[in-house]
């Protein structure tokens, strides 16, 4: 077992595992802390735990100190360097005419290094801007191009729902997303209505995609053949959350009748077909037409004469040399 604490550096983002050196950090305070990037400005919001070593990525980056009064001005300062710096960079980008679309600057604690996040369709070539940069704020650029999603989490902004997007408001990480959850659940597949601020697939999908495969597997699907208390019938609609199907019963006045999904019985899963008719049953039972349309059996077909023999003489012999064009041989002489 290890002792360690957690820190996160931004509001809603991954939370990292520090090694507290003896000092005892409650959840809440400001901490400084050494991480791969340099020294980083963090709040602690797991305090002193033991946690087991095999879970841990070792060896584990030290706590610096608690932040200080001193500390959070330099945090400050930082700030208005960062808002300094996009300024800088937006206007260096339509300079050299780049197709890139600046999301947001980050300094490290110490400002060893200025981050620059953007998006972009395709690769870009910002070699000349970094030079123009480097040169600009003396210390170590970095530009990194994110997707959709993390330019959505970075900026933030509301949903269709109303409320302020998951990704910003609680959501540490992005989870996967298809097509397939939104068939699941009986939503319309219209990309206007099922697509979030981003432009993919809304993360609220995922939320309840295990309630409904578990549904499913209970509820029949739609013109199934079940058996019900009251007979055979054909699954017209269902409802997974209430746990009730409306089943067309084949000896009923052809109105559909409300049944729970416990109490049918599938018979036939999909679209179920219907009893054969009277003269239909009869020639079921007869063997089946030959598969070749048009054709008669092999064993009524006419045995074909033999093509009649060409004699020799008549034969035109030919034979043909590489590189060279076909040649006649002579007839012979009678």
């Amino acid at each position: 077992m290890a002792i360690v604490i957690g820190v996160r550096f931004k509001k809603i983002g991954k939370m990292y595992y520090f090694d507290p050196h003896g000092v005892e950090v409650a959840p809440g305070q400001h901490v400084i802390v050494e991480t791969a990037r340099g020294t980083e400005f963090g709040e602690c919001v797991m305090g002193n735990t033991e946690v087991p070593e095999p879970g841990l990525v070792l060896p584990l980056k030290r706590l610096v100190r608690i932040a200080t009064r001193a500390d959070h001005e330099i945090v400050e300062s930082n700030e208005l360097h960062a808002r300094e710096a996009y300024r800088i960079c937006r206007d260096k980008i339509a300079e050299h005419g780049l197709e890139m679309n600046l999301v947001t600057v980050e300094c490290t604690f110490d400002l060893n290094k200025i981050l620059f996040y953007f998006t972009a369709d395709g690769r870009v070539d910002f070699r000349e801007l970094v030079k123009d940069l480097a040169s600009i704020f003396r210390t170590r650029i970095e530009l990194r191009q994110i997707g959709v999603r993390d330019e959505a989490k970075m900026l933030g902004g509301l949903g269709i729902c109303g409320r302020e997007l998951c990704c910003t408001s609680y959501l540490e990480e992005f989870q996967p997303v298809s097509i397939n959850m939104a068939k699941e659940q009986n939503l319309s597949l219209n990309p206007s209505k099922i697509s979030g601020t981003c432009g993919r697939l809304m993360c609220c999908l995922k939320y309840e995609h295990e309630v409904y495969a578990e549904l499913q597997k209970q509820t029949p699907k739609l013109e199934s053949l079940v058996e019900t208390p009251d007979g055979r019938g054909t699954v017209v609609s269902a409802q997974m959350l209430r746990g009730t199907c409306r089943v067309l019963l084949e000896e009923g006045d052809g109105t559909p009748q409300q049944f729970p999904c416990s109490a049918c019985v599938v018979l036939r899963s999909g679209k179920a077909k219907g009893r054969l008719a009277p003269a239909a049953a009869e020639n079921a039972e007869e063997p089946r037409p030959s598969r070749r349309r048009g054709r008669e059996p092999l064993a009524e077909r006419p045995e074909e004469e033999p093509p009649a023999a060409v004699p020799s003489e008549e034969k035109t012999h030919r034979r043909r040399r590489r590189g060279g064009a076909r040649r006649h041989r002579p007839a012979p002489e009678e």
